[in-house]
This record gives structure tokens, sequence and C-alpha cells, in this order.
């Protein structure tokens, strides 16, 4: 008989390769045993931390009123480099950290929330880029992964989906938080546990997403330590503070009331001159005027009246409490490492993702989902902010975002904000701290000016630990890195900067450095490329951006641009995005996510964006099928949303009844009793004009109860996927969770059915096929 059978593959031999010895018997035998990797003896920890839409002036090291004492502890023992650069938004900084490599390479040229069906928009970190953890994992560490991730694309986030751009896949061993942008610190919208969603109805109270993700971490270690006393490990803590919606712990919120009634301007006066003592920037340096950018205008504090400073200040008084909760959940992680005396030999890195945000707008909002709809043709009833007593503002009832002149406060001294290539949505606080592995020299404030960029953060770690990164991975060849190592300026306060020019790109607002000169865009969406839109300005003298030498170096414009265009054209920068929609289409195959769906009895909660394509933009069906045994049945029967935005379905006192919430607003309707016996109790939602629904309740066919028009649940609402039987973790309606929590269903629910109906005219992604099939018909 042959060895092989032709089409069964290769029959290896089980000996092959074996560097022992083997006979009949064990006593004829020599044994052998694999090598298992190790680091090198004395190998430091890696601890990561980032956080998300922290600004430049955020912590205490940076010029930060907000008490950071642990931070300042790190940065008394370490290195701050000031003149530190990432990308305008979070998942291209993150696949940058992650990789590397330029963003755009790997395939993030923006958020993990679009898929308009190009290279850089792929959304998907390739084989043969690998990761940060996966290096550091083939080289003996252990690897682990908590918070928010959003470097897995929306669509893909559900579990059904072949879960290859998780975080397990991708180099970590364990992981633990929220694979999305952006949750409920109070109510995380969907947890997962490594590979798996985690099915929550209520969370205990007290809960803090903050604080939960922190003790995972902590935990993490400490069984390490009670398996293996010398393994190394790398902790990515991945913070979704501090990022929208702004909540805070009410006892965290409390030490900061009154801290920012004297408004932004002088707040960002004092962190200025506390940043000039700290050497941070050279002399001269000048604080920019307030930012008046058309669309990023900020206003002066005192010209607001007393009733908006009040509210204001509330506003960033939560965003400071969630600062400091950040800072004391990082002093437990380091007080367990202190107590395994493993603190001095782990290299702490803290940072932030991108620059702080102006997404609030000129008011600042306690409706974030209505404040972040950008709809073209939003009807004049659209209410972006919806009244909220200003003691629930921070709490789990108010999802609020603070103006934007408490954004500029927190890029001081830069201008604009996050999503933009000025400095303010690029220029972040970093920390590095290593007392064994590098300790201050005296006379070294370890303060660095040189420039340096998030890419570089991969190399340098990976050179400090003493793991090479390899050429191949699996036998083939891996990409070449884009960052470059800085443990030489780590080590030497006059070292020069190891990166020397950079190109930077984000939804068309661009940039590009050399050498001290900056050549950078403020893109006007819509409007043309062209060199019209450049300012230059030389850092060196100028770091806030504020005299543009372009008029005076004309050549240099040109040069620079040019540069700015191959850089563009060799990392895949291109489609620029443009008035064309392509943002809003998806690939064709998400069709299938809008088929009508079964949910039956005990079926885990639907993700948040397979339940969204049921009814966005368009009008739906939802049946649930059920046998009802009266007065004594009660309960949740269907729920999409939270208090965020959402609507339910539910039987209370033997009545049944639907709860809309309108982006914080809560409308009730009263469907009549709901008589014992087997019924098919239908919502009915139909789209109409001016982006909204009207909704009807039928109980066997027949109308018992109808709400509307109500304004339609888009852009990121509903945030929370479709429960049946039961309203889990954020309610949508807040006094029905106090009477009952998550009220599951007591009756004998036997499913419900959801039937997606057509689109509105006013769909983005059906205007945008239509007007290019249309287009494609004159071609």
């Amino acid at each position: 008989m042959s060895e092989t059978t032709e089409g069964a593959g290769r029959r290896r031999d089980p000996y092959e390769g074996f560097p022992g010895r083997v006979g009949r018997t064990f006593g004829e035998s020599v044994p052998s045993w694999p090598r298992r990797v190790r680091p090198r003896a004395g190998a430091p920890n890696v601890v990561v931390v980032l956080v998300d839409d922290l600004g430049y002036s955020d912590i205490g090291p940076f010029g930060s009123e907000v008490p950071t004492p642990v931070l300042d502890g790190l940065a008394a023992r370490g290195v701050k480099l000031a003149n530190y650069h990432t990308m305008p938004l979070c998942s291209p900084a993150r696949a940058a950290l992650l990789t590397g490599l330029n963003p755009h390479r790997v395939g993030y040229s923006f958020v993990a929330n679009a898929d308009p069906g190009f290279p850089g928009y792929g959304m998907e970190i390739a084989g043969d880029v690998p990761t940060l953890a996966q290096t550091l994992h083939d080289a003996g560490y252990a690897t682990y992964a908590v918070g928010k991730w959003h470097l897995t694309r929306d669509s893909a986030s559900s579990a059904a989906d072949d879960r290859a751009n998780w975080p397990l896949q991708k180099g970590f061993d364990q992981y633990y938080g929220v694979l999305e942008g952006l949750t409920s610190l109070f109510h995380p919208h969907q947890l997962v546990r490594d590979n798996s969603p985690l099915d929550i109805d209520e969370f205990p109270d007290g809960y803090y997403y903050t604080d939960d993700i922190t003790d995972r971490a902590i935990g993490m270690v400490k069984s390490l330590r009670a398996h293996d006393a010398d393994k190394p490990f790398f902790l990515y803590l991945a913070h979704n503070a501090v990022h929208g919606p702004l909540q805070a712990k009410p006892e965290d919120l409390e030490r900061h009331r009154g801290r920012y009634d004297d408004g932004w301007d002088e707040l960002r006066a004092q962190r200025f001159a506390r940043q000039l003592a700290a050497g941070h920037f050279p002399p001269g340096t000048e604080l920019p005027e307030r930012n008046g950018e058309a669309g990023h205008e900020v206003g002066a504090w005192d010209e607001l009246d007393a009733v908006q400073r009040k509210l204001y200040a509330r506003y960033m008084e939560v965003y400071a409490a969630m600062v400091d909760n950040v800072d004391q959940n990082l002093g437990r992680l380091t007080d367990v490492l202190e107590q395994l005396g493993e603190l001095d030999n782990t290299i702490v890195v803290f940072t932030s993702d991108n620059g702080g945000t102006g997404e609030g707008g000129a008011e600042g909002t306690r409706s974030y989902f209505s404040r972040f709809v950008h709809h073209p043709n939003l009807p004049a009833d659209w209410n972006p902010d919806v009244q909220r007593e200003i003691d629930l503002i921070g709490g789990p009832q108010s999802l609020v975002h603070y103006p934007r002149g408490w954004g500029m406060a927190s890029n001081t001294p830069f201008r604009l904000y996050k999503g933009q290539t000025y400095a303010g949505g690029v220029r972040v606080p970093f920390v590095l701290s290593w007392p064994a592995g590098l300790p201050r020299a005296a006379g070294d404030a370890g303060v660095r000016g040189q420039y340096q960029y998030v890419t570089d953060l991969l190399p340098t770690l990976l050179e400090l630990a003493g793991v090479p990164r390899p050429s191949e991975r699996g036998g083939a060849p891996v990409q070449e890195l884009d960052g470059v190592s800085f443990a030489s300026v780590l080590r030497a306060a006059d070292a020069p900067s190891t990166h020397p020019e950079q190109y930077c790109e984000m939804t068309g607002n661009r940039s590009y450095y050399r050498d001290g000169w900056k050549l950078v865009t403020l893109h006007r969406p819509g409007a043309p490329y062209d060199d019209g839109e450049w300012a230059l300005y030389d850092l060196r003298t100028d770091p806030t951006e504020i005299h543009d030498r372009s008029a005076e170096h004309p050549d240099l414009v040109k040069e620079l641009a040019q540069a700015w265009e191959d850089a563009a054209w060799r990392n895949g920068v291109f489609p620029l995005a443009d008035a064309s929609g392509g943002f809003v289409l998806r690939n064709p195959e998400e069709e299938a996510l809008r088929r009508p769906v079964t949910l039956l009895a005990g079926t885990p909660e639907l993700e948040r964006y397979r339940s969204s394509r049921l009814v966005a933009f368009r009008s739906f069906t939802a049946e649930v099928a059920l046998d009802h045994h009266g007065t004594g049945d009660q309960g949740v029967l269907l729920s999409h949303g939270d208090q965020g935005g959402g609507y339910s379905l539910y039987v209370e006192g033997g009545r049944l009844r639907l709860a809309y919430n309108q982006y914080g607003e809560l409308f009730e309707a009263d469907a009549g009793e709901l008589p014992a016996g087997a019924h098919l109790v239908a919502l009915e939602a139909t789209a109409v004009a001016d982006l909204k629904w009207t909704f009807e309740v039928r109980v066997d066919g027949v109308v018992a109860g109808a709400l509307g028009p109500v304004h339609q649940l888009i852009g990121m609402a509903p945030f929370q996927g479709i429960s049946v039987g039961v309203d889990r973790k954020s309610p949508v309606s807040w006094p029905l969770w106090e009477r009952h929590r998550s009220f599951r269903y007591t009756g004998a629910l036997r499913s419900v059915t959801y039937l997606p109906g057509p689109a509105a005219p006013y769909d983005p992604e059906t205007v945008v096929r239509a007007l290019r099939e249309a287009a494609t018909a004159f071609e």
C-alpha cells in the first residue's frame, strides 16, 4: 500500500525530526522535549494605557488642574514626549500603534464604522502585518487586552462573524471589553470576553465600566503570577473613557464641583502657563486665539449667560471626574505591580488615541445620539439636546457631551480638535516610565521635544524588551515597518528625532511634516482638493500653528505638497472623501442583514449593527407570538435601544403598552388590556416624511394603540440591540426600569419576528446608489 493516497494529503512520519532516540521500549529509547520559547532573563513587562479622546493638556504632567497623582509619579520617574503625534481619529491611531505601520496601509483610513470598498478602508489587519501582541506572544510573553478594541468593522462584530479580526486572533491570550468605539460606562451595550459576547440582563448597582476593565486586567496579572512567577506580560489597557457619552461616578463627580466655574478661557490660560513652566515649548511660544474657523468656532465664556455657564461647567466637571477615575484605576493597577515587586521593571506607557473633541457642538448636548446625526435633510423640529435636570448630568439617565469650548481647552495650546490634522487633533500627552531600564540621569528634566509618531511605539517597545521583529511569520514575509524606534530619545534629551517626516490624512484633512515644517489643510467637505487649501508653519518657532508662512515659501509648499501626494499613493490613502457619498455605501453582501429574522424566546441580545439594519431609514414590523395567561403575566415582550433612544413593547398590570424613547424624550401609548389566550401582537412602524415614524400596535390584526409621528432613530441609535422577553442593561424606559428592572416576561413568549419594509426615499445609501445608477446610464 502506498504511503499517500491521491487527494488525501501528505502523511508525516511521526518520528521525523525527533532529536532523541526511539526504540521498541522505553529502556531502549532516549527522550527529548521541545524547548519552550522564553523571553530573555529579566525581560520587562509592558503596559500600554490608551485613553480615548484625551487632549494634550488633560493630565497633570501636561498642565492640567485635574488631580492625577499616579501619572504625576510616573512622569517624575520617567519621560514625557512633549512633541508626540498620533492620528486624528481612534481606529486609525489604534491600528498604527499596534502594528507600527501607517494606518492607511493597514486598511484604517477611518473609524471601523465604514466599508466603502477600497483598500485603505478594509478595516482588517492582514496576516502579513503582525501586531505588537503577536510579536511579543511569539517571543514568550503573556498578552492581555481589556477595554476598547474598535479594530473590528461594525458589521463584523456579531457572534456569527469569523472573528478573524477580534483581539484573540490578533495575538492576545485574553480579552475583556467592548469591540466598538463607544459605550455607556454604566450599562455597556455588549461586553465581550475572549471570543464570546456576554449575555447580561442587568449590571449590579454601582457598576462602572472603567473600574470593571481595571479589575479584569488586575485579575489577569494576578492569575499569571499564581501560575508562572517569571513570564513577562504585555497588557493593552484601552479605555473607552473619556469618549462621549460623558458619564462619571457620583463620588468622583462630587470632587470637581465648582472647579470650572471660571470657564474655558481662564482654564486655557492657566494650563498654558504650567506647560511653559514645565519646558514643553520653546520661549516665545504663543497661545492662539480661540478657535474661530467656520463650524469650529468658540465664543468667549464671559458672553454666556448664567444658566449657560452653570450647565456648561457641569459638563466639564463630568469630564474631569472621568480623567480622575482613569488615574485612580491606573493607581490600583500599579499598586498590584508594586506588591508583586515588578513595577520598576514594567514599561508603563500612557497616551491618547487622538486629541480632544469638538463633537459636542457649540452648546454641548444631553442627547448624545441626536447631536451626532448628520443627515443633510434633518427636519426643522429636530432636537440635538433634550432637557435634563442638572443633577442627572453625568449619570446613567443622561448621555452628554461637553461644548467644544472645553475641547479647545483640552487641546491647550493647540488649534482645533479630533478629526483635524492641525495639532489639536494629533498632539497628545505621552508618558513612559521604566525605572529599571531607563533611569533618569541627574539634571534630566524628563521632557523630550523631539517629533515622534504613533507608528514609532511598536519598534520602541520591542527594542526596550529585547524582542526583534521577525522578517517572517508563519513562513511568509511580513510587511515593513513605517515606525522607527525612539529608544535613543528616551535615553538622551539631546538625541535627534528618529522620525524626520510624516504624512497624515483624515476625511480629506491633510498634513505633511518634514524637519520642523508642517504643511496642513482644514478641508471643507465637498470642496475641491487644490493647493489653495495648504497652510505652512515652522513648528520650531511656532508649535501652536499661528503664523502661516505659505506665501513666503511657495517653493517649499509645492515641494511638501508633492511629498504628501507621493506618500498618499505609496500608503493607500486614495480615494479621498468627496461629495459623491461614498462613505455611506456598504458591501452589497450586507443586504443579508436586512432579511427578516425570527428570534425565539431565550435568544441572546441581537448585536447592535445587525439590529439597526432591520429598522434604519425604513418601515418595519415586529410580530410577537405569545400565550398570555391573564393579568398574572407581565413583562417586556421586545426591546430595542437604551436611554439614548429606543422602543419597547411590554405588558404591565394586564395592559399592553408601547414606550418610545426619542433620544432621551419618552413617549408612551396604551394599547389596552391584553386578554388571556394565544396572540400575535404586531408593532408596525411606518416611515413617513421628515425622518419620522408612526407606530401602530395590533393585536391579532386589530389596531389597539398608536403613537407618533416621532423622530426616527438613526445614526448610531438605537445603540443597544434587540432583546426578546426582557429589556436588558440600559433600559428604554427609565420609569419602567425603576419599577421592575429588566422586567422579564412571565408568560409563554414563543418568538419575535422582524419584517423589514422598503427603505424610505431619504435613506442615504438608497439616494447614493440611485444617483450613481443614474450617472452610469448617461456614460
